[in-house]
């Protein structure tokens, strides 16, 4: 019998191959891919801080970096794509604003010109310093993009980012993803008629 928060049988083939560490690859042999799945998806559900994270998983540091590592080389955005619903009809579009902590502030590039705030999504604006999260979910509420950007970016510069690549029917997202103004957001897409979509 497997925990509410573990990951189902079908979706784990549909991921596995996809994750490092796998027997056969070059480097170290991950001692247990899967339990390491089942620990960020009860971080995901539960929003515990990681040092929260209960025992049976193994040490909530080494979970962490080992989540970060994977977020740094883009595993995420893959079992993203592949545990996306194949059959989106509806795409919801929308952000919210994550407030960062005061001693984020002031983030030092390295000496290549990499890191800094930009790299890590943070930015000003007129509510602080912090991280938009923008979003795109199936009609089932599912995600299927996710971008983060700096605070102050306008929903609208990610609107095409957010649909790109999408076998969509219709789009739904507030104000702020329309503009009349084409090359930027889903400014492009219109409704039946030529009108910008408004609603």
């Amino acid at each position: 019998m497997y925990h509410r928060h573990a990951i189902r049988d079908e979706d784990w083939d549909r991921i596995k191959d996809l994750l490092p560490g796998r027997e056969g690859m070059r480097g170290v042999t991950a001692k247990d891919n899967r339990l390491f799945i089942d620990a960020v998806l009860w971080i995901a559900k539960t929003g515990a801080p990681w040092r929260d994270l209960p025992e049976r998983f193994g040490n909530c540091n080494s979970i962490w970096r080992r989540f970060d590592r994977r977020a740094r080389e883009g595993a995420w955005r893959k079992v993203f794509g592949v545990l996306q619903d194949p059959d989106l009809e509806w795409l919801i579009l929308d952000s919210t604003i994550l407030r960062a902590h005061p001693h984020a502030a002031g983030a030092r590039k390295n000496p290549d010109g990499t890191g800094g705030q930009q790299d890590q999504a943070l930015g000003r604006s007129r509510g602080g310093f912090g991280t938009k999260t923008h979003a795109a979910v199936s009609g089932l509420l599912l995600p299927v993009r996710i971008v983060p950007t700096a605070g102050q970016e306008a929903d609208v510069t990610q609107g095409e980012e957010l649909i790109e690549d999408s076998p969509i029917e219709v789009v739904i997202g507030d104000k702020g993803y329309d503009s009349d103004e084409p090359g930027g957001g889903d400014r492009s897409r219109k409704r039946e008629g030529g009108d910008p979509a408004t609603e």
